[in-house]
């Protein structure tokens, strides 16, 4: 057994919503991205409670950070690998060549739609029940990541760098390569009043700074 038939009874699995959930638009047939909409909105609804009443003495601005790290596409694809959606879902004959079962984006939206499948055909506890499930660790207070911790790296760099009084470092993106659906940016971090230069690689312009950035700021912040 999988950690999603645990969850999920398997009468409810055999429902129309859930059917549609776990279908990708590449089959065919009615597939999930409307639930998705759904289901992403349940989550939000849910999370954001969650923490609300969890951490009342938080800030709105913590709160936003912090739900936004829950939600994103990355945590709720690793969740959907937790609990083996990837076995489930039906894809067209495309995506199951290129291994689509596998993939962040398609394992988000296919979580969110099952999130949504459950609020339409049990209600809202039971949605909230199972996202609390699924969710149990994460939402642990104990094991929350702090304030300074959810900024970006862009972010912490420029306070760091500001608080001791240098100007803000520059970005530049030195390259790219691969395929146009697996292309790898390679972008450096400027700081002139320090002389330092760091570089990163990412699947995108902005991660690539981001990754550059967190290599400043370990330098600068020794």
């Amino acid at each position: 057994m999988t950690k999603l038939t645990q969850l999920l009874d398997h009468q409810f699995m055999g429902t129309d919503n859930f059917v549609r959930a776990i279908t990708h638009r590449s089959a065919a047939g009615k597939h999930n991205e409307r639930l998705e909409f759904l289901g992403d909105s349940v989550l939000g609804v849910v999370i954001t409670n969650q923490l609300y009443q969890s951490l009342p003495d938080a800030s709105e601005g913590y709160l936003s950070r912090l739900r936004a790290s829950l939600v994103n596409a990355e945590t709720l694809a690793a969740i959907a690998r937790e609990i083996s959606l990837g076995d489930f879902l039906k894809l067209g004959p495309g995506e199951l060549r290129s291994g689509g079962h596998r993939r962040n984006s398609i394992l988000a939206d296919a979580l969110e739609a099952v999130i949504a499948s459950v609020f339409l055909e049990q209600g809202m506890p039971a949605a909230e029940n199972f996202i609390l499930r699924i969710y149990a660790e994460r939402l642990n207070i104990k094991l929350l990541p702090s304030e300074h911790n959810l900024k970006d790296p862009k972010s912490r760099l420029q306070e760091l760098l500001q608080t001791n009084g240098h100007a803000i470092p520059q970005y530049q993106l030195l390259a790219v390569s691969g395929e146009a659906h697996q292309q790898e940016f390679k972008a450096e971090c400027y700081i002139e009043s320090l002389g330092v230069r760091t570089q990163g690689i990412a699947r995108s312009r902005r991660k690539a700074e981001q990754a550059a950035a967190e290599l400043a700021y370990e330098k600068v912040n020794l």
